[in-house]
């Protein structure tokens, strides 16, 4: 699959464009990205290859040429203390960082091969590729449970009721959350408790079927029932997805990571197996921050 805006999603969401358009051959807006075939094995596969990343907002620089590999199907953790770049880092991975005035990068960041930052890449199709989970909930609040799931896939042209239908139920059942809302669908979805909306947020993320999903925190505003539950349902979508998550907590990064990066001011640390990180670390500087010492 390529990264290149199809002339049918150009009409739909012309607005957000910042590159030329160009052709491609994929002829249906319904023919959304799907993650790996569940038959691929991933022992030896990279989601994302990151090499050299810098990232400037202005004059300052935040990230110093971070390089490491994420690889698929797997959980990998993002830790180090408040201000360290690990929200940029998981924004530069769907370049949401962009949004940002005055952002700037350099390095490369590849998804299965493909160099999200080349030209004639659009935005929007790497972040459908790549979606986005928020520390903080937030479902639209004028839109229905059913609606929220499926407003992504509205607008990328998706129309047909049947294909709304199904995705936005497998989408609650991977989010853990069909049983809870199946007869409310219709209700608005500010009225669920904060980790149904969290994981509603998730379940909408999933709808548009990306291959990576980008979670900053989230179950940091979760009581710890809800947030066990976020934890389960991230073990579980491992299977089928490629995760990558921010966290303060050293717990939780040790419970469900199978990968893990230390950042500190701006710089890559330390970057392994999650239990070599939180055993025996091969730098005294990581040691002493998942020990508590600093951060």
């Amino acid at each position: 699959m390529n990264l290149i805006m199809p002339p049918e999603e150009e009409k739909i969401i012309s607005q957000t464009r910042r590159e030329p358009r160009v052709e491609s051959r994929e002829p249906n807006p319904d023919a959304l990205p799907s993650a790996l075939d569940s038959r691929t094995s991933t022992a030896s596969i990279s989601a994302l290859t990151v090499k050299n990343l810098s990232i400037y907002f202005g004059k300052n620089q935040v990230l110093k040429s971070v390089s490491l590999e994420v690889q698929a199907r797997a959980v990998t953790a993002i830790i180090g203390p408040s201000g360290c770049g690990k929200s940029t880092f998981l924004r530069a991975l769907n370049r949401m960082h962009e949004l940002v005035p005055e952002a700037r990068m350099t390095g490369e960041i590849r998804l299965f091969g493909e160099d999200i930052y080349a030209g004639r890449v659009e935005p929007v199709i790497v972040r459908r590729r790549v979606g986005m989970v928020f520390q903080k909930s937030n479902p639209f609040p004028t839109m229905s449970i059913a609606d929220n799931v499926t407003v992504g896939l509205r607008l990328n042209g998706v129309r047909a009721r049947a294909t709304l239908v199904d995705r936005m139920e497998k989408s609650l059942r991977m989010a853990a959350l069909w049983d809870e809302v199946k007869d409310r669908l219709h209700a608005p979805a500010i009225s669920l408790s904060g980790g149904q909306q969290q994981r509603l947020c998730i379940a909408r993320a999933l709808a548009v079927q990306p291959e990576v999903l980008l979670m900053d925190e989230p179950a940091s505003a979760l009581d710890p029932l809800a947030t066990a539950k976020i934890e389960d349902l991230i073990l579980e979508l491992k299977k089928d997805f490629t995760i990558v998550i921010v966290t303060h907590n050293m717990q939780q990064a040790a419970r469900i990571s199978d990968f893990t990066a230390f950042l500190y001011l701006g710089e890559l640390i330390e970057f392994d197996a999650t239990r070599k990180i939180f055993t025996s670390p091969a730098r005294k500087q990581t040691e002493d921050y998942v020990t508590g010492r600093f951060g």
